[in-house]
């Protein structure tokens, strides 16, 4: 039987890019509202809601347990602009799911 919850939070940037895998100090902690039962293979999807910055955010997930995740708004490469990491805030919508 699979399990569904989902929620949203308002996240931003004020660090430079994560240039060496597995360094999480700038992400942000997000617990699931009800964990999912310890085992659990957990998917989590996440969607940009708003438009608030000119540059296109892009979002970093880490560390997806059945208790929550760890993520991060990273401002990615666009329209011949370098991204620098930094990027205001937007609002994020995440659903997690069983499988």
């Amino acid at each position: 039987m699979s399990m569904t919850q989902s929620g949203k939070l308002t996240l931003s940037s004020t660090n430079s890019t994560e240039t060496v895998g597995g360094q999480t100090g700038t992400f942000t902690q997000v617990n699931f509202p009800t964990p999912f039962p310890a085992g659990s293979d957990v998917i989590v999807q996440t969607t940009v809601q708003t438009f608030n910055g000119p540059e296109t955010p892009g979002v970093r997930l880490h560390n997806v347990t059945p208790t929550g995740f760890l993520i991060r708004l990273n401002e990615i490469y666009g329209g011949g602009i370098s991204a620098d990491g930094k990027h205001s805030a937007e609002t994020i919508g995440w659903t997690a799911y069983t499988v």
